[in-house]
């Protein structure tokens, strides 16, 4: 029975060679020399069981090296179509919850999101409001301003309205030029009248949102005039003209005064509101829950998002240098807007704040020091691995700190040691008291 075995071994051997091995005979395989004093007995064929044996046996090591034998290009294929398919199912996720997230978590078990969204304040209500309704309440804002200021509601509807920079730049320049002229001329009759259907008025100033309420508030008044007549068989028509108020040029400093704010004004820009908390020492320090608010990608982009991936499959399998995958993550990062940083100080307290991803790194620090109870004490901010942040220049998203991170702060050793030298009672923690009388428990 065990040569039988060793027989069906060899025989294995010849079935199973592995790629680039060379395929071994049955009758290279060296059998045993019969010992002379002993004549060899007749084999009788295997029973009936040690057949199925053998089978089953065979089936096995059949079976085996073919689990084994997958190329490493085609390994590296099924995982990475093992995640798109994980990240296809996320996004959809993503995508059915994004009109949730202005409720509050009611079902039990779901994790509370860190924060509830990215809310602004406006410059000119002092209101905090969401980032869906900022563009909404600041346009409201600038129109409850006319009551007040017709002439820089006008202005800041100009260069707030038009996201076009470089058309809003043009067309500042060019009524520059038409109150230029009327400063420098105001004898000439021609320079207080500007025709509406002028090719360079409708191509460079009349297509600007908010410029007719600017001509309107500086003295300008809409008048339909006859046009000459051109030889005798052209007919009289008519045209519509801005033409100076006889009043205004008795204030032509006024004019010069519009002219300068028209050109120095900036768009009205809602501030990010830090949505600063002081939490109470966690261990879920590291564990964030992100509201869409922060991505900066819409259901259309995220879809394309998953085709730029399927299509990555091919170059996944790839000898790929570093600076191409450093590429590849720096567009990661572009993915998102915002990031939310937590900095945990020595005796465990948290420190939570909202950020462009795109913001200097000097931003966080700014941020720490103005919530110190004294700002004078010098420290460093510890990234993911104790990697100190050096260079304040950098962005969040260059340091791999989006959409949220957890830093540690760290004091000068030097400097604490000669506080403790001095022996002056120290307060127990280096933050703000306002901070702490409303520190929150992190859930």
């Amino acid at each position: 029975m065990r040569k039988f075995f060793q027989e069906i071994k060899a025989d294995l051997k010849f079935k199973t060679a592995g790629p680039g091995q060379k395929l071994s005979e049955p009758s290279r395989v060296p059998k045993e020399k019969p010992k002379a004093e002993a004549a060899p007995k007749p084999r009788q064929g295997p029973t009936d069981e040690a057949q199925m044996a053998a089978a089953a046996a065979l089936a096995r090591m059949e079976l085996k090296p073919k689990a084994k034998l997958p190329s490493s290009q085609e390994a590296i294929k099924n995982q990475v179509r093992k995640e798109l398919m994980a990240e296809a199912a996320a996004s959809e996720k993503e995508l059915s919850a994004e009109e949730k997230d202005l409720a509050p978590p009611d079902q039990e078990g779901a994790a509370a999101p860190s924060v509830s969204g990215v809310y602004f304040i406006c410059p000119l209500t002092g209101a905090v409001v969401r980032k869906d309704k900022k563009e909404k309440h600041i346009r409201e804002a600038i129109q409850s301003y006319f009551s007040v200021d017709p002439v820089a509601a006008s202005i800041m509807e100009i260069h707030t309205f038009n996201k076009d920079r470089e058309k809003v730049r043009v067309g500042v320049e060019t009524m520059a030029k038409y109150l230029d002229n009327i400063y420098l001329h105001p004898e000439e009759e021609k320079y207080r009248k500007i025709k509406l259907q002028n090719k360079v008025f409708q191509e460079r100033i009349s297509c600007l949102e908010g410029i007719h309420r600017f001509f309107q508030a500086i003295g300008f008044e809409t008048k339909t005039l006859p046009v000459p007549e051109q030889g005798k068989k052209s007919k009289k028509t008519t045209e519509e003209y801005y033409i100076l108020k006889e009043e205004m040029l008795t204030k032509l400093e006024d004019l010069k005064d519009y002219k300068e704010q028209l050109l120095s004004s900036e768009p009205v820009r809602a501030q990010l509101d830090r949505q600063l908390c002081v939490f109470k020492p966690s261990p879920e320090a590291a564990r964030f829950e992100l509201p869409s608010d922060f991505y900066n990608l819409t259901a259309e982009e995220i879809k394309r998002e998953q085709r730029l991936r399927t299509e990555a499959v091919e170059k996944a399998s790839m000898l790929r240098t570093r600076a191409m995958r450093e590429k590849d993550e720096q567009r990661e990062m572009r993915k998102y807007n915002y990031t939310l940083v937590r900095v945990r100080f020595p005796d465990g307290y948290i420190l939570q704040g909202t950020f462009y991803a795109r913001e200097s790194v000097s931003a966080l620090y700014n941020f720490v020091r103005e919530a110190l109870r004294d700002d004078w004490l010098p420290f460093e901010l510890l990234g993911p691995g104790g990697l100190k942040l050096t260079d304040e220049n950098l962005a969040f998203n260059e340091c791999g700190l989006v959409p949220s991170a957890l830093l540690a702060l760290a004091w000068d050793a030097a400097v604490m040691a000669d506080i403790q030298a001095s022996g002056e009672e120290q307060p127990a923690s280096p933050l703000k008291p306002e901070l702490l009388s409303r520190v929150q428990t992190l859930s």
